[in-house]
């Protein structure tokens, strides 16, 4: 097993480059084993979420492997399965848009209930009235999805509430359906967008994406081509966080800002330096002593739900009282009480964080209980006095490519290093 350990108290300073943006990636490799073609896939970040997809691509006929660092190759001309592996699909949430990526391509599919992070129910409701509006008859049963259509027909298409993934899974579904499908109240997330985009350089016709409403014309086959994933929103807020958090200077690069509005307002609100340019953001300390700040996490434009933990680990510092509302998952604070135990005051009621700033953090052995409450340990402890060790690495590296090394550059005191005995961190959180 291995573990991070940090000393804290180092100010991150310098400049650090973002990598691809995971939550598109992931979707687009899916998303490319509806082409019959080969499909060159450029800033892609290698993390563990990416091998699972391209074991699983692999595995069922079709051929994907790194040819470059960042670069994905993927050929599912002779893509000859509609079953997803069971073992393999449960660890990862993106596992689900296989549903609507072999519905597609094959009118059936077969695949399990996804996995990921657990941090609440996260129904597929929305996903499966999608398919069955185009045509599909959905049954569940033993842990899997089965799905399957005589064919595909367009419909008109009202999400009861905002879904990333089923407006990714129904877009997908219906980029072979006869004509023309419609998505009401659809999400407008970033890589919503870079995934349309992706389908619509291999041939597919999407409009609307990023707006309320996506409208897809069927058409009857993809080709293939070249593609270049977005910068990860998330993960340069990871870095802006953490750099206000070390109190330091930091240029995080290779990003679109206009992504980042939300986090750059709320960071100015608490008296944090921010400096935009074409496609970068610069952090810097303005005032060493934070000021609280409410936030509430909403769907695209509102402030994203991935940047939630890592926003309340800063605010856990700031001067004051903060109230941190989750709106878009039922049970995001699991990791509260690892950050309880580094000194912080935080009380959760239901989907309501009520946290009262304190002076400083403590080191302490804690361990990560999804992705980014991964990624908000690893800021409590930058900014701790003393050590902090952190397991659970597994969740970190489904989402952050080289995160130790980029904060090492930055001047971070970060290893990791191999564990035989655990020291006993909560593996939940006690609300």
């Amino acid at each position: 097993m291995e573990k991070m350990v940090i000393l804290g108290g180092a100010k991150l300073e310098g400049s650090v480059e973002i990598s691809g943006a995971k939550n598109s990636a992931v979707a687009i490799l899916v998303a490319a084993m509806m082409v019959k073609g080969k499909c060159l896939i450029d800033n892609v970040p290698h993390v563990s979420d990416i091998d699972v997809l391209i074991e699983i691509i692999n595995n069922m006929g079709g051929k994907a492997h790194f040819v470059e660092k960042s670069v994905v190759e993927v050929d599912c001309t002779e893509l000859s399965s509609y079953e997803a592996e069971y073992e393999i699909v449960r660890k990862i949430r993106a596992s689900s848009y296989l549903m609507g990526a072999l519905l597609g391509r094959f009118k059936k599919a077969r695949v399990a209930m996804p996995g990921g992070c657990d941090f609440g129910v996260r129904p597929i409701d929305q996903h499966i009235k999608g398919f069955e509006a185009l045509g599909a008859t959905v049954t569940r049963e033993h842990g899997m999805v089965e799905l399957c259509a005589d064919k595909l027909v367009g419909d008109h298409i009202y999400l009861d509430v905002v879904s990333v993934g089923a407006t990714i899974n129904i877009m997908l579904a219906a980029v072979f359906a006869e004509g023309v499908t419609v998505i009401d109240s659809a999400a407008k997330e970033p890589h919503i967008v870079d995934v349309a985009n992706f389908l619509n350089c291999m041939g597919a016709n999407i409009k609307g994406a990023g707006t309320d409403v996506i409208k897809i014309k069927g058409v009857d086959s993809l080709h293939g081509g070249s593609f270049s994933v977005i910068p990860d929103q998330i993960e340069a807020g990871t870095f802006m966080i953490a750099a206000a958090a070390t109190s330091g200077d930091v240029i995080v690069t290779n990003i679109i800002p206009e992504h980042m509005e939300a986090l750059s307002a709320k960071l100015e609100e608490m008296g944090v330096g921010v400096e935009e340019f074409d496609d970068a953001i610069r952090i810097y300390t303005k005032n060493p002593t934070l000021k609280a700040a409410n936030v509430k996490t909403q769907p695209h434009p509102g402030f994203p739900t991935d940047l939630q933990p890592q926003m309340l680990t800063l605010l856990s510092v700031a001067k004051g009282t903060s109230i941190v509302t989750e709106n878009v998952w039922d049970n995001r604070f699991k990791y509260v009480g690892e950050l309880n135990r580094m000194g912080a005051n935080i009380s959760v009621e239901g989907r309501i964080a009520t946290v009262e700033g304190c002076p400083y953090l403590t080191g302490a052995p804690v361990s990560a209980t999804d992705l980014r409450a991964g990624a908000a340990l690893v800021i409590a402890g930058l900014m701790a006095h003393g050590v902090t060790e952190i397991y659970n690495l597994k969740y970190i590296d489904r989402g952050y490519e080289g995160l130790t090394e980029k904060l090492r550059i930055l001047g971070a005191q970060i290893t990791r290093r191999s564990n035989e005995k655990k020291a006993g961190p909560m593996k939940t959180a006690v609300l």
